[in-house]
């Protein structure tokens, strides 16, 4: 485990994939991809030396795992908390675009590192180092992807360390096919958020698991639920912050030139964060999350190049 730092310290717990693409039996390009790691990249990328980034997950050592672990360390994400399974191997999926230009997906991930990270040998020792933290990041598919049994664990662990002073963080980034039941993500939701010190969520996930019938009835619910500062993404309308009955509506840029939507939200959470997690102003906050997920959405692809002066100044 890492040793004591100076610098604010950001736990981002998830799974980090092995992506191809391409078409089958021909050309093929390798890359990786996961929500809780484009956030991590992408804040990182914003806050340089100012903030450890430090993602929280399990990995096998095969060559595979170990050059993707390589791969997010060149981003200067740190891995000392990345558990390495000798029996397991990362997971996998792989896209398709048909000619339209739609894309599909396949996932490999039901025997993944990741996904048993709970039961490895060191997750105790490594979930309590984590109350060093400022703040614990996670989102929906960071607990959807765990058995049942292992997803109560993670929280109880959670659980301790709000109670300790660690901050939560939680994107509810909700996809159906991953949980066995609309109830028991109901179940899990409601015991996060109410641990939730800051949590971002994207309206139409909210409206499919929940069927609000409006943004308001939304924010009012998730505040219920115990969530103290909320975010509510709303894609081209902007984003609402809210805290308690407070609330602010900040509009989303402008884009002549919408290329591919892959990470607006994961990079609308880091641009947001680069900002919230140094007490900044939270219109500077969320004028950070519109710029950045402007920029990315004009190119191809989750991890792209940013104009980072433009971003900070």
């Amino acid at each position: 485990m890492s040793d004591v730092k100076s610098n604010p310290q950001l736990a981002v717990i998830g799974e980090c994939m092995v992506e191809i693409s391409g078409r089958p039996f021909s050309t093929m390009q390798q890359s990786f991809g996961g929500d809780s790691m484009n956030t991590a990249i992408y804040l990182k990328k914003l806050s340089g030396d100012k903030l450890d980034v430090n993602y929280v997950s399990a990995m096998g050592i095969d060559a595979l795992s170990s050059a993707m672990i390589e791969k997010w360390q060149s981003y200067g994400i740190n891995t000392d908390w990345v558990l390495r399974d000798q029996q397991k191997h990362a997971g996998l999926y792989m896209i398709q675009n048909d000619a339209s230009g739609e894309r599909t997906f396949q996932y490999w991930r039901n025997d993944s590192a990741a996904r048993y990270m709970v039961q490895h040998p060191q997750f105790e020792t490594m979930m309590a180092a984590l109350s060093g933290c400022q703040a614990i990041y996670l989102s929906g598919i960071s607990l959807a992807i765990l058995p049942q049994q292992d997803c109560d664990t993670l929280l109880d662990r959670i659980s301790e360390l709000a109670e300790s002073g660690v901050k939560v963080i939680f994107d509810s980034n909700y996809r159906p096919v991953l949980w066995q039941s609309t109830d028991r993500c109901q179940h899990v939701y409601e015991r996060i958020y109410a641990m939730s010190d800051l949590a971002l969520v994207t309206y139409d996930d909210e409206q499919a698991l929940w069927a609000d019938e409006s943004i308001e009835q939304c924010r009012q619910r998730l505040h219920q639920c115990g969530v103290k500062q909320l975010v509510v993404k709303d894609g081209a309308n902007g984003c609402q912050f809210s805290v308690d009955s407070n609330v602010a509506f900040y509009p989303a840029q402008r884009v002549d030139n919408l290329v591919d939507t892959t990470a607006a939200g994961d990079s609308f959470n880091a641009g947001f964060l680069s900002h919230w997690l140094f007490n900044g102003w939270i219109e500077q906050c969320a004028q950070s999350g519109n710029a950045l997920a402007a920029q990315v959405i004009q190119q191809r692809g989750a991890i792209v190049e940013i104009d980072v002066d433009a971003l900070t100044n």
